[in-house]
């Protein structure tokens, strides 16, 4: 079992940043990619990047990309989401989560086996 609580939240302008962080316990964190999804009202849950075991390999949705950068230090069994420059849309509950596939890329929500209780982000316009 791998237990994650993110924090981090809250309620911020547009233009603003936060950096939510995701705390692991459990099995060993650098055998899993970690991954950042997030669920806005009215809306499915969408993924929004993910980190391989070392952090060498990243991967973001097109919405996000070249705004919010994630990260992982496995020293400190904790990912994190920078979100930069954050927009109205950027509003929704942030889940953090973790895969064992061995596969880099990793979309899917059916792939990651644990993930968190959600935080809630609200951007202001």
């Amino acid at each position: 079992q791998v237990q994650l609580v993110e924090s981090g939240g809250g309620l911020v302008q547009a233009g603003d940043s936060l950096r939510l962080s995701c705390a692991a316990s459990g099995r060993t964190f650098s055998n899993y990619i970690m991954g950042w999804f997030r669920q806005a009202p009215g809306k499915e849950r969408e993924f929004v990047t993910s980190i391989s075991w070392s952090g060498g390999i990243t991967y973001y949705a097109t919405s996000v990309k070249g705004r919010f950068t994630i990260s992982r230090d496995n020293a400190k069994n904790t990912a994190y989401l920078q979100m930069d420059s954050l927009k109205p849309e950027d509003t929704a509950v942030y889940y953090c989560a973790a895969s064992s596939s061995r596969v880099t890329g990793t979309r899917a929500e059916s792939l990651y086996e644990y993930w968190g209780q959600g935080t809630q982000v609200t951007v202001s316009s």
